[in-house]
């Protein structure tokens, strides 16, 4: 998979076309990633057990279809990769070729 965990994306179909955001988890077996606040969908709980009932915002998987990373110039951009001399491979960006910066990981 050619996405990693805080990648800057925007998503470009279904009903959050246009929304920017990092992507929050990968699911490289299902080819989907998860793009903090897209595809945001509401769970409502019942009042129980002297609890007040409450709605819970959860963010779904989405196809990386439906994503395109953003290059240096924040625009969608694909990704393809380089081979060094090394042998080692490397992101890059198909429209402009420059090298992809590598996500810091969060700490969570």
């Amino acid at each position: 998979m050619k996405f990693l965990v805080g990648d800057n994306v925007i998503v470009t179909a279904g009903k959050d076309k246009g929304k920017t955001g990092k992507i929050t988890r990968v699911f490289p077996a299902e080819n989907k990633v998860t793009v903090e606040n897209a595809n945001i969908y509401v769970k409502h709980l019942k009042p129980m057990n002297n609890q007040a009932g409450q709605r819970l915002e959860s963010s779904r998987p989405m196809s990386t279809a439906k994503v395109a990373i953003l290059n240096d110039e924040n625009k969608p951009d694909r990704i393809g990769y380089k081979v060094k001399k090394d042998g080692s491979k490397e992101r890059v960006f198909k429209k402009t070729g420059k090298v992809v910066p590598t996500p810091e990981k969060s700490k969570k």
